[in-house]
């Protein structure tokens, strides 16, 4: 594949050595508990479900649906923010439906970036953060983020050691995989600093509901003036439990949200009209389907933290996302997050994410997913407390 060059400018996939151990010791018969990959395991809430199996028995809803969302679903997208956040949106203008906020991200970079502009990425961070960018052609200039360290003073810092000048910076805040949350008031700073710069921001809010101890977590949009230089997208995908579903949405800046609408109109005719419908009623209906599964996270981010602690490893709870992101203790820590993502896999039945495959600033660090029920990561961490010898 070295001649198709897009495809040549992504590295190997750091977490396929652990997938690949993890499969063949299932094939060998080990109870493997996974806490890898961030998959909801939890079912969409019945009332959404039914009212995609009702708009499915229309046939008026199998054709060719809108690429930009429909309005019903744009108008309940607005009114979520309003209620939510009280930020107002023009339907119309300033919201766009997507295949899920992956997609939307991708794409947002595509139809932004060339080659040889400059993008601010985290590290670590998702994936697609940083590589939705190389997929588009531009560069990506990573900035350290974790604890201990000033993200904005090391952007600052970034920006002076920068030629050309960055034109867009891609933030996430709850962040995955580390966890770090933020409040208006750095938000704000945020959107000081990129109209200082003359730069966009691109700000992913995926984890606005897995929030814990009484943190809220804000929009980027809540920022004075983030319209002007900042889009935030959205997914259903944890909220309501509908990973397998692709509905998200991008929001805010009036010229990048139209870039969007308009590169997807040449892509895609929009998702299938009874998931938008069913969506629709996600975001219009009760709300309490979140808290409970908000809660039931919570309860398995106090089991692990619980569990943990009674094997030695002293790790901090988030106070947001669905993720545990635990430093390598001291003694490992040589090894590395893939060779030490394996040693959990080969002698405790536990599969982790390698921190390193987030960026290079990761790799003293694994990523814990809290998608297994209580009962099997009390299992989990049995096994990990008679590894550690405890």
């Amino acid at each position: 594949m070295e001649q198709f060059p897009r495809v040549h400018r992504l590295p190997p996939y750091v977490f396929a050595q652990v997938n690949e151990l993890k499969m063949k010791m299932r094939h060998q018969g080990a109870d493997i508990v996974d806490l890898g990959m961030g998959n909801p395991d939890l079912p969409t809430p019945q009332h959404i479900v039914e009212k995609l199996m009702e708009a499915s028995q229309k046939s008026t809803n199998h054709r060719y649906s809108a690429s930009k969302g429909i309005k019903g679903l744009r108008l309940a997208i607005a009114n979520w923010y309003l209620r939510r956040f009280g930020v107002e949106l023009d339907h119309d203008q300033e919201v766009v439906v997507t295949m899920g906020a992956k997609e939307g991200l991708a794409h947002l970079a595509l139809v932004m970036l060339s080659p040889g502009d400059v993008v601010f990425a985290p590290d670590p961070a998702y994936p697609i953060h940083p590589y939705a960018a190389i997929i588009a052609g531009a560069d990506v200039r990573r900035i350290p983020m974790g604890k201990g360290r000033d993200f904005l003073e090391d952007l600052q810092t970034a920006v002076k050691q920068t030629w050309p000048k960055p034109k867009l910076l891609v933030i996430n805040y709850p962040h995955n995989p580390t966890t770090i949350c933020a409040d208006v008031a750095y938000f704000q700073k945020l959107v000081d600093f990129a109209k200082e710069h003359g730069m966009y921001i691109i700000h992913d809010l995926a984890y606005a509901d897995f929030t814990y101890d009484g943190y809220v977590a804000p929009s980027f949009m809540q920022a004075k003036g983030a319209k002007d230089v900042a889009v935030e997208f959205f997914s259903l995908t944890k909220s309501y439990s509908m990973a397998g579903w692709r509905v998200g949405f991008c929001v805010g800046n009036r010229d990048m949200v139209q870039a969007l609408t308009r590169i997807k109109s040449y892509l895609d005719y929009g998702i299938f009209q009874p998931i938008q419908i069913a969506a629709c009623t996600a975001l219009n209906g009760p709300q309490d389907c979140v808290r409970e599964i908000m809660d039931v996270h919570q309860d398995r981010r106090d089991a692990l933290i619980e569990g943990l602690h009674r094997a030695g490893w002293m790790v901090e709870p988030p106070k947001a996302t669905m993720f545990v992101w635990a430093e390598i203790p001291d003694e490992f820590k040589h090894m590395g997050s893939v060779e030490f993502s394996k040693l959990l896999l080969r002698e405790a039945e536990v599969a982790v994410s390698p921190g390193l495959g987030f960026g290079n600033y990761g790799d003293d660090h694994v990523r814990f997913a809290l998608v297994e029920n209580r009962h099997r990561i009390n299992q989990a961490t049995r096994n990990l407390k008679k590894f550690f010898g405890k």
